[in-house]
């Protein structure tokens, strides 16, 4: 972490630490981000957009101002997060994104993740010795998966948009074309990406400086061969990536550089409708992500564990009540190693997994007062069967549709590869498969067979875009960055709304936890209480204090009124509402 990012990460999240979040909700003057915003959510009545930049909130928010619905504005916003947040905005990546349409009372899962290559084998990431190549996944050609990102924008905008395709791609043509003012965040992110990105010479070209360095906070970016390709996919469509000009180009660079994406796989490449992971908790109803994400899955799975205890009898962030969702964390870690997957590839028992009665069974082993060692954590007994810089994004529109849209590149700026003439940044997903079964990826996660690397395979993610639904409304929805820490961040937000009571920013800024099984470490951000950590440490736990965890972007929507909240553990976001 640089320097610059973690000063700025100081001021923001010391802010939101002293804040008296117990204020009224009232909306801000407009404008850009202040730290007024880490006091109260944003609050509007005619629809909100959250993303982690200020300028694509405000993009989205148009689309609705102009008589877009929930879709529009999430396509639109997405397409401008890949210009000002290059990090993990993406037209080379993938994600997944849920759509609630409120007249149908009808919630979809839209896969758009990316797939391996079809010239992908299941020991192409090892050396001769055996040991795994983690050179070739952390930056290699061959660690790009074929994107899905604006395969999957445009399948969301034809099913269930109402605004033409060149509409919503027009707001980013324009940031890229005449460009925008580096923010501090975006700067200080430059300066944190500069080393991986001068490994590539078209993305030092595009990125930094002559010289190798960082462009400076102030400085305005224009990107010319990304406008270019971003104009081609607004005329000609997603056909410009998917069989085109464009995919052509992203295809040349990679096997130029010793990768195996082909242009079949491209022209191949199809999003999938999936039907969402679904459970309750204290009588919400939970909409989630289902596999190849493991998020949905086990978020139910830890709040159906959780729904057994008194929570908020223990209090917000007290040691009882972070002793036992650690434990939930950590039997629910455990089962993500054995049993998720692709399940075009393998089955995964979501049905056993989210069950109440298995969630019964892995309560009971839990002590109150004591932490298991992972060692004597293992995988249930049930039947056979993503970087932290990847960014998330809340909308709802006045007719109660929404969309929470989680997508990635895998690490901060992917590969850190980018395709020669296109200005396309490629993701370095292939990562997230199971190189060699049974050894850590690069967030420290464990995985089987059930992820091992196939042609045509998706790898599986952590990426948790959630709903929760009250009275057959949408009543939250929310989604994080963080990788492995994706599904605890998003477990964390839904509990300090629910049993702890917090409006939408106070949920948003409360320190935060996160367990994983193995390593076996509790990792506690720096704000949390020294005497709650004492206690976690006097119970058993390894405790490890840690920098940010997470960064929801948040909407609760209740009795006609949109609170948003966008997380200040980064700076740049803004919740915008009309």
């Amino acid at each position: 972490m640089s320097r610059t990012f973690h000063l700025l990460f100081v001021v923001l999240f010391s802010a939101c630490a002293w804040a008296d979040t117990t204020a009224p909700a009232t909306a801000p003057a407009a404008g850009r981000f202040s730290l007024d915003d880490v006091f109260t959510p944003v609050a509007a009545t005619g629809g909100m957009v959250v993303s982690e930049e200020e300028v694509a909130s405000e993009v989205g928010a148009n689309v609705l101002r102009r008589g877009g619905n929930a879709v529009d504005a999430a396509v639109a916003t997405a397409l401008a997060l890949a210009v000002v947040l290059p990090e993990a905005g993406n037209l080379g990546g993938g994600g997944f994104m849920l759509v609630h349409l409120a007249k149908e009372n009808r919630t979809i899962a839209l896969d758009y993740r990316e797939v391996a290559p079809r010239a992908a084998t299941r020991d192409m990431y090892l050396k001769a010795d055996g040991s795994v190549d983690h050179d070739e996944l952390d930056h290699g050609a061959k660690s790009v998966g074929v994107p899905g990102t604006v395969a999957g924008l445009a399948y969301a905008l034809e099913h269930w948009g109402t605004m033409k395709w060149w509409q919503v791609v027009d707001p980013a043509l324009a940031l890229a074309d005449k460009g925008y003012v580096l923010n501090a965040t975006q700067a200080a992110s430059l300066e944190y990406g500069r080393e991986r990105l001068l490994l590539n010479d078209e993305a030092k070209r595009v990125y930094l400086e002559a010289d190798g360095s960082a462009p400076e906070m102030g400085q305005r970016r224009r990107y010319v061969d990304l406008a270019a390709s971003l104009k081609l996919i607004k005329t000609t469509g997603p056909r410009a990536i998917y069989g085109g000009p464009v995919g052509q180009k992203i295809v040349d660079d990679v096997q130029r550089l010793g990768g195996v994406l082909s242009m079949d796989d491209l022209r191949e490449y199809r999003p999938t409708e999936r039907e969402p992971v679904t459970g309750t908790y204290r009588g919400f109803g939970v909409v989630s992500m289902p596999p190849p994400s493991s998020g949905g899955v086990h978020l139910v799975q830890m709040l159906n564990i959780l729904e057994g205890w008194p929570l908020a009898e223990y209090g917000a962030g007290s040691a009882q009540g972070l002793h036992l969702m650690t434990e939930a964390m950590r039997r629910a870690y455990a089962d993500r190693s054995e049993y998720l997957g692709d399940p075009d590839f393998v089955k995964v028992p979501v049905a056993a997994l989210t069950s109440k009665d298995y969630a019964a069974s892995l309560r009971a082993q839990i002590d109150p007062a004591r932490a298991t060692p992972s060692s004597a954590v293992k995988p249930g007994n049930l039947a056979p069967y993503e970087s932290k810089q990847t960014t998330h994004f809340s909308v709802m529109d006045r007719d109660g549709n929404a969309v929470a849209n989680t997508y990635t590149l895998n690490w901060s700026y992917g590969s850190g590869i980018v395709a020669k003439g296109t200005g396309i940044l490629l993701n370095n997903e292939m990562d997230d498969f199971s190189a060699k079964p049974g050894e850590p990826n690069a967030f420290g996660l464990l995985g089987g067979e059930a992820n091992a690397v196939q042609a045509g395979k998706t790898p599986l993610s952590s990426m948790t875009p959630t709903m929760l639904m009250k009275d057959g409304k949408v009543f939250l929805v929310t989604g994080s960055p963080g990788g492995s820490q994706i599904i605890t961040t998003v477990l964390q937000t839904v509990v300090n709304v629910v049993d702890h009571g917090m409006n939408i920013q106070a949920a948003t800024n409360a320190p935060r936890i996160h367990h994983q099984w193995w390593p076996d470490e509790l990792l506690v951000e720096r704000t949390l209480s020294p005497d709650t950590v004492s206690l976690l440490r006097a119970k058993g736990h390894a405790v490890t204090p840690t920098y940010p965890i997470g960064t929801t972007q948040t909407i609760l929507y209740w009795d006609g009124l949109f609170q948003g909240a966008a997380d200040p553990r980064r700076g740049g976001g803004r919740a915008v509402g009309l």
